[in-house]
């Protein structure tokens, strides 16, 4: 065996201990930054936060928390001010909404309409990607994008083996529909959500009850599988490459249509609520011009119009144009897709009649989502407007939610005993006090605590360039980029924030930029939105690398994607995404935001 030159083994221990060089060196090779002026000792701060965040070095909430430290000591804030800004009310806005997709997350509820939906749509290849997007949008404009990979690719996978005829072209076809995929690289999104759910005192009773009920992989139907088996001849159209694109899109429909489908809710990524503290705290007389509504309305037709033409992407490259093979235009439907169909309806029947639990969580959430609507919907009185805000902004978003998930610990999982009558029987209510809708450690399980550390270091980042006069200063060096016309500008946001997205964490990103763009917009007169909203939307195109983001990551795990397949499909899913967002700024936009004007708000900071 040749031993390896001793130049390469110091190499190679260098490499190993290369997060210990980039965390000391860093620092030292930027250090005359810290002890020059405000601005520059701010900009040390900031530098040194994205190298961290790019490299991964440390964890991103504890990157996140070096403003309470490294602030007070170069003189650019005191330890209070900092503090102060980790818990805003955007925090409580992302802790209330969260708290809701849990419960959703806890009772199945999500795994209910998921499935209801694939029932609707049918097995068609094309109507099947095109239900697997959808519902995947849907779910993650609520809750975490992991969360929703992480329960929509099992399920992809079981529909998979059932096309296929269960052939050995997968290595982890054996893995249980219930049973997600647990390969979360440390990377981006909101929700580092535990995947790998496993039964405790805190189930939901019915689920404690199938958890010993063997799943349709470990437990298949005989007659679907001779069926499936049997047709190797009788569809000879159907080969290993066909069957691989099939598996490789329906894959790649669910990551990317996780990360569309969250930008299109306040609540649904952590770029959007970046923006809003960011508004809040550069332009604290914008009088909330983006709140729940007013987003919904602009991000919305946004995630649709960018969701059909990825539909449309991903069906011409895997599938093909096909439309009697792939719209099955007036074709009978194949065994095998019958199979794949009957495989849905027999997991949508385990979950059985909807619990009073999820009866109760389902109200709350419709309850959230209706008061978030009409709170101030911007072309008529709200509410909150009427009863609580006439002479400041009492009620807000977050008061919303809070007030949800409070109810949530307060409301029983199952009927009281006066209402028993309404159940099957009396063996449904618990001979004791029934637990609540939400329970504490259930919460403190999936709570994704390290996203509120990051929302408050960006935060205290845009503070600190506020006191310290960074952003001023920076505002001063892009005074000459006055004369590109401002919709190149927007593309040009866009093309760098995507690029940047796919290295780095979609909510440090987010972080990073907007302060940036806040003072490009005062420099050149440009309305902040104009820059801002393609920012934070474009910080969610994280579609070309497997580790760009969790639900990348799950769906390249399965063994069907390649890095290139990756790439190739994401570029232009990139494109497609910045066309939209280009279009959705220069033309409903405008009407909502009144972005063709330079607003008095934008011209007013605040100050300590």
């Amino acid at each position: 065996m040749a031993v390896r030159p001793a130049w390469l083994r110091m190499l190679r221990r260098i490499w190993e201990s290369r997060n210990l060089f980039i965390i000391f060196f860093t620092p030292l090779f930027l250090l005359p930054l810290a002890f020059s002026t405000t601005a520059a000792a701010c900009a040390f701060v900031i530098i040194l936060m994205a190298v961290y965040w790019c490299t991964e070095v440390l964890p991103l909430a504890v990157t996140a928390l070096l403003p309470t430290i490294l602030f007070p000591l170069l003189g650019i804030m005191e330890s209070k001010d900092v503090c102060m800004q980790y818990l805003k009310d955007t925090n409580m806005l992302f802790v209330g909404g969260l708290m809701v997709a849990i419960a959703v997350e806890h009772w199945n509820l999500h795994k209910r309409i998921a499935l209801r939906v694939l029932l609707l749509v049918g097995v068609r290849p094309a109507l099947l990607m095109l239900g697997f997007m959808s519902v995947t949008a849907f779910l993650s404009m609520w809750i975490s994008n992991t969360a929703t990979t992480a329960m929509m690719v099992p399920i992809v996978q079981a529909v998979l083996d059932q096309l296929h005829g269960n052939m050995e072209l997968n290595p982890r076809k054996d893995e249980s529909l219930q049973g997600p995929v647990s390969q979360q690289q440390n990377t981006d999104q909101m929700d580092p959500v535990d995947a790998d759910e496993k039964t405790s005192p805190d189930d939901p009773p019915d689920q404690r009850s199938a958890a010993s009920k063997p799943t349709p992989q470990d437990k298949p139907p005989s007659n679907q599988t001779d069926a499936c088996c049997s047709l190797e001849v009788e569809e000879p159209g159907n080969n290993q490459e066909d069957e691989e694109n099939m598996g490789k899109g329906l894959l790649l429909s669910v990551c990317y249509a996780a990360s569309i489908g969250g930008t299109a809710t306040l609540t649904g990524t952590g770029p959007n609520l970046i923006l809003v503290g960011q508004m809040t705290q550069l332009f604290p007389q914008s009088n909330s011009v983006i709140n729940f509504a007013s987003w919904f309305a602009f991000a919305f037709p946004t995630m649709i119009l960018m969701l059909t033409l990825t539909w449309f992407w991903l069906q011409f490259l895997f599938i093909g144009c096909n439309l009697r093979r792939t719209w099955g235009c007036g074709a009978d439907l194949p065994q095998r897709e019958q199979a794949a169909y009957e495989l849905i309806k027999q997991e949508h029947g385990r979950l059985g009649r909807m619990t009073y639990a999820e009866a109760n969580v389902l109200a709350l959430f419709v309850l959230m989502v209706a008061l978030w609507f009409t709170r101030d919907p911007k072309f008529m009185e709200g509410w909150a407007t009427r009863l609580f805000n006439s002479e400041s902004e009492f009620v807000t978003d977050a008061t919303v939610s809070l007030f949800i998930s409070v109810l949530l610990f307060v409301l029983p999982s199952e009927p009281p005993r006066f209402l028993c009558c309404l159940t099957d029987s009396d063996s449904n209510v618990s001979p004791g006090p029934a637990s609540s809708l939400l329970t504490w450690p259930v919460t403190q399980k999936k709570l994704a605590w390290n996203i509120v550390l990051l929302l408050g270091g960006g935060f205290a980042l845009a503070k600190g360039s506020e006191v310290s006069g960074l952003s001023r200063w920076l505002g001063a060096q892009m005074i000459s980029l006055h004369s590109i016309p401002s919709p190149a500008i927007a593309v040009i946001i866009c093309l760098l924030t995507a690029t940047f997205t796919e290295f780095a964490s979609n909510v440090a990103t987010a972080t990073l930029f907007l302060p940036i763009l806040a003072s490009l917009s005062q420099s050149i007169q440009l309305n902040p939105l104009y820059v801002m909203i393609p920012c934070t939307l474009s910080a969610s195109f994280a579609f070309m690398l497997p580790v760009a983001t969790p639900p990348n990551a799950m769906a390249f795990s399965y063994g069907y994607l390649k890095v290139s397949d990756m790439a190739r499909t994401g570029v232009m899913v990139n494109i497609i995404g910045i066309g939209c967002i280009s279009l959705a700024i220069n033309s409903w936009g405008y009407a909502l935001f009144s972005l063709d004007t330079f607003p008095t708000w934008a011209n007013v900071t605040t100050h300590l």
